[in-house]
């Protein structure tokens, strides 16, 4: 990891974001120069121009954005920079797109901490760079204390997608085999716990990782196997594979005793009386493929750090379409509703 500078016109240690970083003047320019250039080296940045010019590439252009406003900024596994990075990665990814660069947006609080701001674009740049996908284009804005909460982070995403892949939440099919790629909760739980100043030990951290190379994998085999990919973050489990059941017209099932779920996340969980099955997950995916090629699939999911607990979770079915049920560890069913009222606060 890239160790902080305390050289940013002499930083001290309670050193704060004032609003002349703001300007436009020479304390905006300080800032770029002395903070952002020093970590995030990308040739197109450096430029400084108003606009990135990328290469020529063959495919269809992919594009998604996405804000970032967590609270805790820095929670065990990650913080707000690294979701940032990997989530609009993963949004890419999910659609069977190669990212090949990205922009970083910040609107910053007047009398935020420089050394957290720093902080955090080192943990960006260290990311970025981990991905193989840089950041060519950003913008910071500052705003009079009390008009924002910390920092807000806004990353977009440019990726190629391959006219071979037609991924797409719209695709599943009768007889479809449902694989989750790891375990569930890690994040949802992570936050939540801190957000509730409850300790609750363990090996709980956030899952927050990048699954670009894993989804490359995955469509480098037959490109008809492969026919959904979703990041199941807000809403969880639950509440994606009702998205893709509705979006697709079909019914799933999924079953408890195949759901991966670490055992301390499951205390937790009890303790704090939360479903697991709703809690947001940052580096995982839902894969939807052909039932004969599930175990394929899965044997070569398993062989990435990205996938080691990956698992055969369920199938897609015919019937009226929209439905998700759950078969539980007594042989009963649950079905599964999208999330519904107030959202869990802050997560991403």
């Amino acid at each position: 990891m890239v160790e902080l500078s305390t050289s940013l016109l002499s930083m001290k240690a309670d050193a704060i974001v004032s609003l002349d970083h703001g300007s436009g003047g020479l304390a905006s320019q300080n800032l770029i120069s002395g903070l952002f250039l020093k970590y995030l080296t990308c040739p197109q940045l450096r430029d400084l121009e108003d606009c990135a010019m990328l290469g020529e590439y063959a495919g269809r252009i992919a594009i998604s954005t996405d804000s970032y406003v967590v609270d805790p900024l820095f929670f065990p596994g990650g913080d707000i920079g690294e979701l940032a990075v990997h989530g609009t990665i993963n949004d890419l990814a999910m659609r069977g797109a190669v990212p090949i660069a990205l922009s970083l947006a910040l609107i910053i609080e007047e009398g935020f901490l420089l050394s957290d701001l720093e902080r955090i674009i080192a943990s960006v740049a260290r990311c970025s760079e981990e991905a193989g996908v840089a950041i060519v284009t950003g913008d910071t804005k500052v705003v009079p204390k009390g008009k924002a909460d910390g920092i807000f982070l806004n990353t977009t995403g440019i990726g190629i997608a391959s006219h071979r892949h037609d991924i797409s939440g719209k695709k599943a099919k009768p007889r479809d085999a449902v694989i989750i790629s790891g375990t569930l909760a890690d994040h949802g739980i992570t936050i939540m716990s801190s957000q509730a100043g409850i300790a609750i030990g363990g090996d709980i951290a956030s899952d927050t990782q990048p699954l670009h190379r894993l989804v490359g994998a995955l469509l480098e085999e037959d490109p008809g196997v492969i026919h959904v990919l979703r990041d199941p973050t807000r809403g969880g489990l639950a509440t994606t594979l009702c998205e893709i059941a509705r979006a697709s017209g079909v019914d799933i099932t999924i079953e408890e005793e195949r759901l991966p779920i670490r055992p301390a996340v499951s205390v937790a969980c009890e303790l704090i009386g939360l479903d697991p099955l709703y809690l947001a997950n940052e580096g995982k995916c839902i894969i939807i493929c052909a039932q004969d090629a599930a175990e394929d699939v899965l044997k070569l999911i398993r062989q990435m750090p990205e996938g080691r607990d990956a698992a055969l979770i369920g199938r897609v079915e015919g019937g009226c379409g929209g439905q998700v049920c759950m078969t539980t560890r007594i042989g009963g069913t649950r079905i599964l509703e999208p999330l519904t009222g107030q959202p869990l606060p802050r997560i991403c």
